[in-house]
């Protein structure tokens, strides 16, 4: 038997996850994995697959976004020639391709109304008919399904049939977001660090900085797993130097001063979103020195503004294009604030 993709983590709602996986993938019934991009629904439907009688037989994946609706049906059930403009030959789809064996069919929640209706026949009595033909095609497949959407909610809002739910949701899989998994970001970065470090051809990991450990585990991971993965990656490869630890961390390999400034609705909203920063509220934070004390008052001012420089970016979490929106300067003029207070790491 192929072993399973391996699964790294010890949070016990993602070891919840797993097992459920484990136990769910010997039965031959629809399974439904929900998640965050990023989460690690791909390795769910693997192990699924892995572990089930069916392990010998194609595992065969579709990315549901990723066709047009006009193709989506030629690619799950396939077509006869001549059923449409182009179809010079016949073409078995997904479904036939997977026949013994397991379809895992990503962002189902994106199919056409037309699809949802054909998949659900194929679901009940595990039959299909290709584009252009009349003949029904029977067919042995386990599905996997997953998706970043709440399906009921989809149901609710007419966008997914209430009978295909019904019949997909066996059994539910719904995958934590990393950061609900705080005690696994420690073990996935230093992973996925050991496997680049080898890649590279560095005699052994150095490790990483107190700062760069500190960003780690402070940051959100909108992306997820995938997210923490190419960052730990592209700090290695921009590091260059396998003889001390990482000290520095590029959380949005976008951030340039020269960065194109045209911004979608959506975008420019986000920006006006971020919440300003009070000097007042932040300097009542800080310790103010004796006033008859002070006999350097630049250096106090300079020191005072180090100090609201790094509780912007702390709150922020090292989002400098925030931090500079939240503290009403440019990019520039943070960026220049920070080189002169040796915040750069540079």
């Amino acid at each position: 038997m192929a072993a399973p993709a391996q699964m790294i983590g010890s949070s016990s709602s993602f070891l919840d996850a797993v097992e459920r996986a484990s136990a769910a993938a010997a039965l031959n019934r629809p399974v439904l994995v929900i998640g965050e991009r990023g989460t690690g629904k791909e390795l769910i439907a693997d192990r699924l697959h892995r572990l089930s009688p069916r392990w010998s037989q194609p595992l065969v994946s579709l990315n549901c976004a990723a066709l047009p609706e006009n193709l989506i049906d030629a690619e799950l059930f396939g077509y006869e020639a001549g059923a449409f403009t182009g179809a010079q030959r016949s073409r078995a789809g997904r479904f036939e391709d997977a026949d013994g064996g397991t379809l895992f069919l990503d962002e189902i929640g994106t199919l056409s109304s037309q699809a949802q209706e054909r998949l659900l026949r194929v679901v009940e009595y595990g039959e299909l008919t290709r584009l252009g033909s009349n003949k029904q095609v029977s067919v042995d497949v386990r599905l996997v399904g997953a998706t970043n959407e709440d399906l009921p909610g989809l149901v609710a809002r007419g966008r997914f049939r209430a009978d295909l739910l019904d019949r997909l949701s066996f059994e539910v899989i719904t995958l934590p977001p990393l950061r609900e998994r705080a005690e696994d970001i420690d073990v996935l970065a230093l992973h996925f660090a050991r496997r680049m470090a080898a890649e590279l051809q560095w005699p052994r990991f150095p490790g990483f900085s107190g700062k760069v450990q500190e960003q780690l585990n402070s940051w959100g991971w909108p992306g997820n797993v995938r997210e923490l993965k190419n960052v730990v990656e592209r700090a290695l490869y921009r590091w260059g130097d396998p003889d001390r630890p990482v000290g520095q961390l590029v959380i949005d390999p976008f951030e340039s001063p020269w960065r194109p400034q045209i911004m979608s609705g959506s975008a420019a909203a986000q920006v006006s979103m971020v919440p300003p920063i009070s000097p007042a509220s932040d300097a009542a934070a800080l310790p103010m020195p004796s006033l008859d004390s002070i006999n350097d008052l630049r250096g106090v001012v300079a020191a005072y503004e180090k100090q609201i420089v790094e509780a912007a970016l702390d709150r922020h979490r090292h989002n400098q294009r925030r931090t500079a929106a939240a503290l009403g300067l440019s990019y520039d003029q943070l960026r220049h604030a920070m080189r002169r207070h040796g915040l750069l790491g540079d």
